[in-house]
């Protein structure tokens, strides 16, 4: 094609889209009566400058149950059933009032995830449900752990129970002192061993007798106290009917009293083997070895059998 008049064709002959200019609407090009693309379609095409804005979008009502049909706009005018988006208020965005609300709970739309919130609820839950369990057992092997040497009391332990004759009523919380049996006893004078008269503890029932006489004594030499203060001085014996005493000495200073030795048992005069008990005394020793000895002196009431003697420490009476 060259400028100019090349014959009868009209210039929308020589180009298609001439109506878009204005020269070539000047000499009267028209734009195609069926549209381009498909068959059928709209046309959309506008001429240059022709395109308006912010023109309100026309919208055409059908009755109910009619099918609306798009109708073709004038030419340069929007169509009734389209308008591009730069048309719109708002470069294109459409208006909040127009739009539609999504879909909820039936149909084909999807409703708020529910389900996915249940399932995350539920894993939490378990998580702190988990942790405190975790944290119980730990604290159950920490705390459960109980000291067997504590919790299992031994004799100074079941020693300290019994109330001070003073008041005062503090436990103990020494070590077991020793026990003595009547055959490790050193003896003196004519005292002597036996195993007549049945109920002493020692080992094999042995006791010491024949102290009913003056000069006759038994003496314990105690090692390893272990502190200086008052402790109970335990003896075990048998006597019948009348009540007896003997002279008690520690460290080589007499007793400040005699050890009394009293029918306790109530045992019937000659019914030795119910006339076993046992008395104590509080003397205060040192620290270390100390001695004890009882002895049948001017004055005392010797009729007795002597079985055991034991410490505790503190003023105690049983």
């Amino acid at each position: 094609m060259t400028p100019g008049n090349n014959g009868a064709s009209t210039p929308e002959d020589d180009d298609p889209f001439g109506y878009l200019y204005a020269d070539g609407q000047a000499n009267g090009a028209q734009p195609p009566s069926g549209g381009y693309g498909y068959p059928n379609s709209v046309s959309r095409v506008r001429a240059v400058g022709e395109r308006k804005y912010a023109q309100p979008q026309q919208q055409s009502t059908a009755q109910y149950g009619q099918a609306t049909v798009p109708q073709q706009g004038a030419y340069g005018q929007p169509n009734s059933h389209y308008a591009a988006p730069e048309t719109l208020p708002g470069g294109g965005s459409v208006p909040t009032g127009n739009r539609q609300p999504a879909p909820s709970g039936g149909g084909r739309g999807r409703g708020p995830n529910t389900k996915g919130l249940l399932i995350g609820a539920v894993a939490v839950v378990a998580a702190v449900v988990v942790g405190i369990g975790v944290a119980m057992m730990n604290g159950d092997d920490d705390g459960g752990k109980k000291d067997d040497t504590a919790a299992s009391p031994g004799p100074a332990a079941s020693a300290s129970a019994s109330p001070s004759p003073s008041g005062s009523g503090e436990p103990s919380q020494e070590a077991e002192l020793p026990t003595v049996d009547a055959k490790a006893l050193r003896l003196g004078g004519a005292a002597a061993l036996a195993s007549d008269v049945k109920g002493a503890q020692s080992d094999g029932g042995v006791y010491v007798g024949n102290l009913n006489q003056v000069g006759n004594s038994v003496t314990w030499t105690v090692d390893g106290i272990p502190s200086e203060g008052d402790y109970t001085l335990f003896t075990r014996f048998n006597t019948t009917g009348a009540d007896q005493e003997m002279t008690l000495t520690v460290n080589g200073k007499v007793f400040g009293s005699k050890l009394n030795l009293g029918n306790f048992a109530h045992a019937k005069e000659g019914d030795l083997e119910k006339g076993w008990t046992k008395t104590y005394s509080w003397p205060t020793l040192t620290k270390g070895t100390n001695t004890f000895t009882i002895s049948c002196e001017n004055g005392d009431k010797c009729n007795v059998l002597l079985d055991q003697l034991w410490l505790k420490k503190g003023q105690v009476t049983k």
